[in-house]
Formats: C-alpha cells, structure tokens, sequence
C-alpha cells in the first residue's frame, strides 16, 4: 500500500493556474489500492482530500481556524484547493474575512454582509513539502480504514468457530492466521495444555475478544472455552444446528473431559444418540478437534434428582437423597465397584457433574450385598438375641438343679 501511496504522490502537485493535478497513474492506483485493500474509492478520495487539507493548513502555519475545502475529481485528477472568506463590516482577520468592498475586488461583487466568499487557490509553494505532508497523512488514515474494516468484520463474529494456522510460536506468544489479512493471539490460559502448537499446523478456535487498540484491532482466540465444543457439536450434529436438539449445559477441563447436557424437542429423536452418532463418529470427530478431550453427553433434566444421576454417568447410582442441612446438596449413594467412576480420576467426574448441575454432590458407598444372617431374622422381629440367650440359660438351669 505504502509503494502504491508513493507512486500517486511520487511527482509534486503539478500547478496549472488555479487548479493541481496528480500525476497520470492516479486513477489506476486508485483501482488498484481499491481492489487490494478493499476499500471503497469515496472512502480512499475523501483520505486524500483530507490529507491534501491538512498539509495545507500547515503550509498556512498550522491555523486550527482555517477553513480551506478540498475537491479532487476522479477522472479528470484535478485537486481544487478552496479558502472561505466571511464577509464583515470591519476586518479583524485579513486571512479570513473581507469587507463587500474586498468581495468585489476579489471578484465577488454580490455578496453581503455574512455571507461566505469560496476563492480557489494554488499557492506556487505549495510543492513537495506538503505532498510529503499529504502522502504521510493519507497513508496513515488508509491505515486506520483498514484496521476498522477489520474490527468491524471480526467483532461481529465474536462467540463464532474460526479456523487458523499457527504461524508464530515462542514461548508464551502464540499468533494465529485467521485470513489473508488479519492475526489473533492464543494467550496461554487460553490453550489446552499440553497440547502442541507446531509453525502451519490448522486448528479450530473460539473467537474470543476484539479489541480495538492503537495498534489496530487485536483478536483474542481460545482453545479452552465451552463455547468452541458447543460450536463443534453445531457443525458435526445437524439436529443441533436444526434446532431439534438443545444444548442445555457444558463444562470442560479443556484437554481431557467434558460434559454436555442435552434434550429434544421431538419425543422420536434420542438427543445423546444424536450427538454421539454412529458408533461414536459424530463425538469422536469433535474430540479429535480437541486433542483426545474425553466427552460425556448426558440427557438434561428438569427434576434435579434425575438431573444429578444422569449427570455423574457413566456411574450408576443406588440412592440419591437431599441433605437437609446443607443448601443445593445431594447425597449420592453407588456401589463400592461404582465408588471410583463416580468420583473420577482426581475427582474430576463429580466435579464436573457439580459444576453441570449447580448442585454440590456427596459420595457415599452402600454396604454390600450378603445374605441375612440369624441375627438379622431375629431382630427384624424385634426379639434381641440377648434375650434369647438369656432365656435358655434360666431354662436349662431350672431343668438341671446340678
């Protein structure tokens, strides 16, 4: 761009009377940086006249007051350059007012008082100072046009799946190709560990932020949040992205599991089946997308009972109860085989089920199954075993005095 910027300017103003020109390539670089940078012509012509303005303003000493409007006509490349004059009964700035009798003079002789003289001008030394002047000042606002076209695109996008290449990583920095013109940084609480990020390796981001800095438009991405596998499951699953299914719930240890809460709005669509897909395709897909994220789908439920139980899958649990004196906490009880799957490695199952539930959950263990014992018969009768005892011994020493 800036090449092409100097290629327009790369002559002086040409000084034809009362009028300048740019040079002959004017209106072909003006197509050229149009089609390359996506940028409207008004847009590229009305920089120009801003810029052309403001070198003459500091040609005339950087006077804030002055009022000077530029016109640049497209096709024929002539820049007319247009001073105001107000018209007063008494002068105080000669540079900005005349009397009606200087408006006549000047070849203006029907105006009056408090009305606006438009002279064109085209001061001989208006040259290669301010062409430097307007060539710094063009470029810098094509710079900002673009950068807003760009914070415009993507901030409307935010939330959305994009795929990038890593095209930069060192350390902490890793930089993402999002398109032919536009970067995103991956900061590390955004990246699942331990996984690689290698220089032309494509990956699935989350849009995560776009701020608009001094700099440009900067783009924050992630790996790590619930929303690019609920983006995933949209793009593989064409009951979600239909509206049949619905996601009611994720939770994620980015990396190495997930749950997803899902229900149906049609009774003869199995939500979890949609989403698991033919022998686990549709979800293995997804997790392959996430470096081997281990993903649980579970069916949502308005009864927090049933809610809970699904939640801790694949565990199966015997007995789940309130604990009246704790606030949103359920108590779970499962078999001793069922103690470890219900907790997960390191906790990570009933955390996660909490998490997707808002319910805080207590793991218990049943005792095991056994056949009931004398003991067991008797008291479930109410007669204690003590009593028996106690019973035939006075018995037996009645019978046998001895």
């Amino acid at each position: 761009m800036v090449a092409r910027l100097k290629s327009i300017f790369k002559l002086d103003f040409t000084e034809r009377g009362k009028y300048m020109r740019f040079g002959k390539d004017f209106v072909v670089a003006l197509k050229q940086i149009e089609e390359e940078k996506g940028l409207p012509a008004e847009l590229i012509v009305s920089s120009l006249e801003a810029a052309i303005g403001a070198a003459y303003k500091k040609y005339k000493n950087g006077d804030p007051e002055l009022e000077a409007k530029v016109e640049i006509g497209e096709e024929s490349c002539e820049i007319t350059l247009t001073e105001r004059y107000l018209i007063v009964e008494t002068v105080e700035r000669h540079d900005r007012e005349w009397t009606k009798e200087e408006a006549a003079a000047n070849g203006f002789p029907d105006l009056n008082v408090d009305d606006v003289a438009c002279v064109d001008v085209s001061p001989e030394s208006f040259g290669r100072i301010a062409a430097q002047t307007a060539r710094q000042v063009i470029i810098q606002r094509l710079k900002d046009a673009e950068r807003q076209i760009v914070f415009s695109e993507f901030a409307n996008h935010i939330g959305d799946l994009v795929v990038g290449t890593i095209f930069k990583s060192e350390g902490d920095l890793i930089l993402v190709s999002v398109s032919d013109k536009t970067d995103a940084m991956l900061p590390k609480e955004e990246r699942i560990n331990r996984e690689t990020y290698n220089l032309g390796e494509r990956k699935k981001f989350l849009i995560l932020e776009v701020r608009q800095t001094t700099r440009g438009p900067k783009i924050i991405v992630s790996r790590t949040h619930p929303n690019l596998l609920k983006r995933l499951l949209e793009v593989e699953v064409p009951e979600i992205n239909d509206g049949v299914v619905s996601v009611r719930g994720i939770v994620r240890e980015a990396g190495t599991r997930a749950k997803i809460a899902v229900s149906s709005l049609d009774a003869n669509v199995d939500p979890v089946g949609a989403c698991i897909g033919n022998s686990g395709a549709r979800i293995k897909s997804i997790s392959d997308d996430l470096s081997g994220e281990r993903i649980d789908v579970i069916t949502w439920s308005g009864d927090p009972l049933q809610y809970v139980r699904n939640a801790l899958s694949p565990a199966k649990a015997i007995k789940i109860e309130p604990v009246i004196d704790q606030e949103k906490t359920y108590r779970v009880y499962v078999r001793p085989d069922q103690l470890s799957l219900a907790i997960g490695k390191a906790g990570q199952n009933v955390r996660l089920a909490a998490r997707l539930t808002g319910w805080k959950i207590d793991i218990k263990v049943t005792e095991p199954d056994r056949l009931p014992t004398m003991k067991d018969l008797f008291e479930d009768e109410g007669i204690k075993v003590k009593d028996i005892i106690d019973e035939l011994g006075a018995s037996l020493w009645e019978d046998d005095p001895k």
